[in-house]
């Protein structure tokens, strides 16, 4: 459910990698209204996890205070960990239902924190199947890709 007195934002996010491990990159698309924003990055030594993660944490971190946004992710690591798993863990100490750490621990946590300033409505997109704002959020971070390799 969404605030409604809040900015309106949907946001597609998305994360390659070339190689798991390998040189990854992560893209984020968003809307509000008539503006668009691009964001994108890379690292050269990451997964593809990794990547959808921070595709997500760097899209809500951009935004400059607390909105209502509608999060398109073509993750089910992402989705199932932020809709299902993260309050397990948080309770947990941050391990999982059987007591093992949780993989990424700093991203989650990183992502919590921002769960915490937005209300997000999730929503689960088939990646490459032609939703042009999964198809974006793609491109974006094959250039995150492209990014790393240059850096």
């Amino acid at each position: 459910m969404h605030d409604d007195t809040a900015p309106q934002v949907d946001m597609w996010t998305d994360g390659a990698c070339k190689g798991n491990p390998g040189v990854g990159g992560w893209g984020t698309w968003m809307r509000f209204g008539d503006h668009e924003r691009e964001l994108c990055g890379g690292e050269v030594a990451t997964t593809n996890n990794r990547m959808e993660l921070t595709a997500v944490i760097e899209g809500l971190r951009a935004l400059t205070k607390p909105c209502a946004v509608t999060l398109h992710v073509d993750s089910t690591y992402v989705l199932n960990g932020a809709t299902k798993w993260i309050s397990g863990w948080k309770r947990n100490g941050w391990r999982t239902g059987d007591k093992k750490p949780v993989k990424n621990v700093d991203l989650w946590q990183a992502l919590d924190a921002q769960l915490l300033r937005h209300t997000v409505v999730w929503v689960w997109v088939k990646g490459h199947a032609g939703d042009p704002g999964n198809e974006r959020a793609d491109a974006l971070a094959n250039q995150g890709v492209n990014k790393a390799i240059s850096a």
